[in-house]
């Protein structure tokens, strides 16, 4: 029997509680609640995320019916409807969100030999937005457009390894293109965008930088034609050219030359029209690279469909704001730990063992390991001897 820390304690392994505690102390609460520490709101949230908890009074009766288990779980506080409702409103989600970058951090170093698919020479992000949707009757605060309420989480993420890298969250209204200001560009590595994201102006910015970026160019683009290259076009390829945008404020936020492609998909039966600013990678890998753009879009129907971001335990802004951090960490977590012990399996199946398993007390790794006796012989090694019959 394991006399030690639950399932979810040894989740929560991932984080530092030295680290955890720096954090906190930079986002005190104006009224602290002694009975549910920073650490104690954290890991319930944690918990509610990974055992797909409907409610506050969801969460308080289920630790509630086991409160022996709640000290190996790191919780020490009085875990209360009350009390989770206060924090989640009071408590600042620039915490959560803090936490949730050192995770991406953490995880970042341990997935760093992951190998690549596609062979650069830096590594690749996607970068994208996701709205997760609201109810207008209970957030009227989150009004996105007409009858629609929303709050839009902008992500880039890590294509080698899916995880991300960096995340914000804002409200629907703010436009996807404007993440790019958040976004501290790396010399040598590619980042794959949208038609969303079209503007030259942030263009050059990354160009400057010494990066790379790979984005779909708008059918009303103008410009014209500096140099053209030939291409096999039993590939999909149907050119390769050097450009110059041909529009005045175009020119203006982007005056050097740009390579355009255009890639036939015969399985979907579309013409895509690629711009980048590399003219060094074969034209096959730069239309390859955006194929890997769809990582991002599975990376978001993963959060939706596996964690708690559907139904949210409070209606302020703050209190949506943890709940989607704390999404964004719980994932992280379960990502650290299955690198850390080298699980196998997929993060789904994690997860969903996870979430029947988070308050048993035994070690991670035994709840993924598979016994088969149907092929053992039987032991006949030492046998009782009954005489008369």
């Amino acid at each position: 029997m394991n006399h030690g820390c639950t399932v979810l304690a040894q989740i929560l392994t991932g984080l530092d509680p030295k680290e955890f505690h720096r954090c906190a102390s930079r986002h005190p609460m104006a009224r602290e609640t002694p009975s549910l520490s920073a650490y104690d709101h954290f890991a319930v949230m944690v918990f509610a995320q990974l055992t797909y908890r409907e409610s506050l009074r969801d969460i308080q009766a289920c630790l509630g019916s086991r409160p022996r288990l709640l000290y190996h779980s790191g919780i020490r506080g009085t875990v209360k409807r009350c009390n989770l409702a206060y924090a989640n409103e009071h408590r600042a989600a620039a915490l959560f969100a803090e936490l949730a970058m050192i995770l991406m951090r953490r995880a970042r170093r341990l997935y760093a030999d992951t190998p690549a698919e596609l062979d650069l020479d830096g590594e690749l992000f996607a970068i994208d937005a996701s709205l997760i949707e609201l109810s207008m009757a209970v957030f009227p605060w989150a009004r996105w457009q007409g009858t629609q309420a929303a709050v839009k989480l902008n992500v880039m993420l890590a294509v080698n390894t899916e995880l991300p890298v960096f995340c914000s969250l804002s409200s629907g209204k703010r436009h996807d293109v404007k993440f790019l200001d958040d976004i501290i560009w790396v010399a040598g590595s590619y980042y794959v965008f949208d038609r969303g994201y079209f503007d030259c102006a942030r263009w050059w910015r990354i160009h400057q930088a010494g990066a790379w970026f790979v984005t779909r160019a708008k059918c009303n683009t103008r410009f014209y034609v500096c140099e053209s290259r030939r291409v096999d076009k039993t590939t999909g390829l149907r050119c390769d050219q050097t450009i110059r945008l041909n529009s005045a404020k175009a020119r203006k936020g982007y005056p050097d030359k740009l390579r355009r492609i255009r890639y036939y998909d015969a399985e979907s039966d579309l013409s895509l029209v690629f711009l980048t600013n590399n003219f060094e990678l074969p034209a096959l890998v730069v239309a390859m690279i955006y194929k890997r753009r769809w990582e991002i879009e599975l990376f978001f129907r993963w959060i939706k469909q596996h964690l708690r971001l559907r139904g949210f335990f409070s209606t302020k802004p703050n209190g949506v704001a943890v709940q989607v951090w704390s999404a964004i960490c719980a994932y992280l977590l379960v990502a650290i730990a299955k690198q850390r012990l080298e699980l196998p399996e997929s993060l789904h199946q994690i997860l969903q063992i996870i979430s029947i398993s988070a308050l048993e007390k035994i070690p991670l790794h035994q709840l993924f390991e598979k016994y088969d006796t149907t092929n053992d012989p039987p032991n006949t090694g030492i046998q009782l001897e009954i005489n008369g019959f």
